[in-house]
């Protein structure tokens, strides 16, 4: 069939037509990568944990220094988990508002901690590439980092998804983690708060903040290696799990945090032995340092593990302001003896 100059025009125009409408949808169904937030921080020195005293020493813990942390930014603060990509420097965290963090601690002449620099603050993408705007999606609250790996726990939501770190193009999660325990066991607002690498146990470890089994003891597993299973952490008192992570001879440095209206925020670090992460078993361990409101500490999320250049063992914690007037971003450093 021999077409006419005028329809060939026609179908000439509908292709031009059709092909700018693709283009058109392509383009707006393109996600915009969310703007990387640089911001400046200050820093207060804090040179004494206990308030009023000179004290270093608190058990086997023997305080290094410490910063209260401000800035102009209203995104600055729901700080709940980091780890040290350079040891004692460089990190990468998580906010439970959806955003990653990083950035460098500063020392001064006596290796104590000075300052942040190069701060910035970027939101979660979903698989789209899009911010990620509902907190129910975004309430990152573990973190453990290996290889280039970010491995990130969430609660309400309930995953352990892996990311590629990249702090100038933090993408989507490539994959997730089956974290074994039932998902019915875990409580929306007291899901996995520890995400932290065993070498002793062949890989991942995940320990919830208070969901907790008939007998009271809080879920966790080992969820890679041989030694893959359920186990539970015993529940001291009314301390709940934020933190962990493992010291070099095999044992879990937790963090944890207790509030009531009557005796406010504390903060506790117990050590649970190696030998008790078992799957089946109930893991426990020794207290080694606890706090209340007479000390230099706020709602203690975030805890790292980390050796000095002299050796020392460093243990590392950060606080979650919560967005809230009443409450501070908290850098505060230890080191611990006897290791």
């Amino acid at each position: 069939m021999i077409l006419s100059a005028a329809r060939l025009r026609h179908i000439a125009c509908a292709a031009l037509a059709a092909l700018a409408l693709s283009t058109t949808l392509t383009a707006s169904s393109r996600a915009e990568q969310p703007a990387i937030e640089r911001i400046e921080i200050s820093a207060r020195p804090i040179a004494r944990f206990q308030i009023g005293l000179d004290e270093k020493m608190f058990g086997p813990l023997e305080f290094v220094g410490g910063l209260e942390l401000t800035s102009s930014s209203r995104n600055l603060g729901a700080l709940s988990a980091f780890r040290f990509l350079k040891p004692g420097s460089d990190f990468i965290g998580v906010a439970d508002t959806g955003f990653w963090f990083f950035g460098r601690i500063t020392r001064d002449g006596t290796s104590r901690p000075a300052g942040v620099e190069n701060f910035s603050m970027v939101q979660m993408v979903d698989a789209s590439g899009s911010a990620i705007e509902k907190k129910w999606m975004a309430d990152a609250e573990g973190l453990a980092v290996r290889d280039g790996i970010a491995t990130v726990g969430f609660e309400r939501t309930h995953r352990v998804a892996q990311f590629r770190i990249d702090p100038a193009n933090m993408g989507p999660s490539f994959g997730e983690l089956d974290f074994l325990v039932p998902r019915n066991e875990l409580r929306q607002n007291r899901g996995f708060e520890t995400i932290a690498y065993s070498a002793e146990k062949g890989g991942l470890v995940v320990v919830s903040e208070k969901s907790l089994d008939p007998a009271g003891n809080i879920f966790a597993a080992i969820i890679e290696g041989p030694q893959k299973g359920v186990f539970t952490v015993k529940r001291d008192g009314e301390f709940d799990i934020t933190d962990g992570a493992f010291l070099p001879g095999g044992d879990l440095l937790l963090l944890e945090r207790s509030f009531s209206m009557a005796s406010g925020v504390k903060m506790r670090l117990r050590r649970i032995a190696s030998d008790s992460i078992a799957r089946g078993k109930v893991a426990d361990g020794q207290v080694l340092l606890e706090a209340n409101m007479g000390y230099q500490i706020d709602n203690m999320e975030g805890l790292d593990v980390w050796q000095r250049g002299d050796g020392a063992l460093m243990v590392s914690l950060i606080s979650d302001d919560n967005h809230s007037i009443l409450q501070r971003n908290l850098y505060l450093e230890f080191i611990l003896h006897g290791d």
